[in-house]
């Protein structure tokens, strides 16, 4: 078997109650910021949101409002967690090896393409819709397992560690689609500072420095040079996570800049910022919202894409490894149960809500439809794949033993 035994079981314990717990919240921010905005409380709210601090940090984007200090500041310590966890999970984790890779990796990519892909034929054709199709290609793994842990026993644990692995590679196309898709302009001199901070944070990490604070300052200074070049300053978060120390051996596993780092900020990123983050952009008017809104080509785009194109794209990307031998079934789960997993990646919430503002930023009431579009998408994903799990049949025979997605199951 080739589980891996490097990693404690208690720490993937507290990654899915943490996750599970801030998706939980996540969903109160949302309906709270829903039933703000539809309440006589909806000026006061877009007034704080859109209200200047009186900083400008970049002349692009100018004056720093609170919305642009959660969406360009908080957000890089969400994707900083992020990039965290896809290193520790990529060096001695469930996705330490190729053949761990294999399974998420299809259903991953597949999961991508093919909301993007339905997007793109129901709005598409609009020119200025297109740069829209990213939006529905993203699974919100808070979210997700939030709604899982509603389901309790449903779902073996194999199944729950498939979810996360395919969440955390879907997390790392939308941070590569985020950097090439949506960058407009680069500030070139911007870049070379933020190159000589990553080569700074490269020879700390080389010297195997474990002082917390020069890493501390290095990601801040990414951050700030990143925001100035052009490129999205979510970015630095994920780049500066792979420039902190993280050691595999036992030994010295816990005393890695990397393993306090992501334990530091983990309750503040799952109980603060997401839930912040949640409140400030799920906020829509439905005051005046008729059927052909909600029928139009852009959030129709995104709720098909999210509901339909997801489960597609995932359901098949492990049929697909599965039957041609690439990696084996999660163990102690039906296909009917993998299927509804594979309904739930349709919850898009944060990283969509995200992406729709870098799609059109320039276009508020895009924005607003898109958000439309998401949460009809997610909801309906998240109730039809809760649904679904609960009336699936269990397997026979489930091992009892924790198996990692695309581990081989015992002789």
């Amino acid at each position: 078997m080739n589980t891996p035994t490097t990693v404690p079981s208690s720490a993937l314990k507290r990654f899915l109650a943490s996750e599970t717990a801030g998706g939980v919240l996540l969903m109160i921010a949302a309906a709270l910021a829903l039933v703000v905005a539809n309440s006589p409380l909806a000026d006061g709210y877009q007034h704080l949101m859109h209200a200047s601090t009186g900083v400008t940090l970049s002349d692009t984007i100018g004056e720093m409002t609170v919305h642009l200090w959660i969406n360009d500041g908080l957000m890089a310590i969400f994707f900083l967690l992020v990039g965290l966890e896809i290193r520790r999970e990529l060096v001695d984790g469930h996705l330490a090896t190729w053949q761990q890779r294999r399974l998420p990796a299809i259903p991953a990519l597949m999961g991508m393409a093919a909301p993007a892909l339905i997007y793109l034929c129901l709005a598409g054709g609009d020119a200025e819709l297109a740069n829209g199709w990213a939006i529905p290609a993203a699974t919100d793994i808070a979210f997700a397992l939030g709604a899982l842990a509603l389901m309790g026993r449903h779902a073996p644990l194999s199944l729950k560690l498939m979810l996360v692995a395919v969440a955390i590679l879907d997390d790392m196309g939308a941070v590569v689609i985020i950097a090439i898709f949506y960058t407009a302009s680069l500030n070139l001199l911007a870049l070379v500072a933020a190159a000589a901070v990553i080569a700074v944070l490269l020879l700390l990490r080389r010297a195997r420095v474990i002082t917390l604070w020069p890493y501390l300052l290095g990601l801040a200074l990414l951050w700030y040079f990143t925001l100035l070049s052009g490129v999205h300053a979510t970015v630095a978060g994920v780049v500066g996570a792979f420039l902190i120390p993280y050691w595999a051996e036992e030994e010295g596993r816990e005393t890695s800049p990397l393993h306090r780092l992501e334990h530091a900020i983990s309750p503040w990123v799952g109980f603060l910022i997401v839930p912040v983050f949640g409140f400030a952009n799920a906020g829509v008017s439905f005051s005046g919202l008729t059927l052909q809104h909600v029928l139009a080509p852009l959030p129709i785009g995104i709720a098909v894409g999210l509901f339909l194109g997801k489960q597609l794209g995932v359901f098949c990307g492990v049929l697909l490894a599965v039957k041609s031998g690439l990696a084996t079934k999660p163990q102690g789960a039906t296909w009917l149960q993998i299927y509804a997993v594979a309904i739930l990646c349709g919850i898009g919430f944060t990283m969509s809500l995200f992406i729709s503002g870098l799609a059109f930023p320039a276009h508020p009431q895009l924005i607003d439809e898109a958000k439309i579009g998401i949460l009809l998408g997610s909801v309906v994903s998240a109730i039809v794949g809760c649904l679904v799990l609960r009336i699936a049949p269990k397997a026979r025979e489930v091992d009892a033993t924790p198996v990692a997605a695309g581990d081989s199951p015992r002789a």
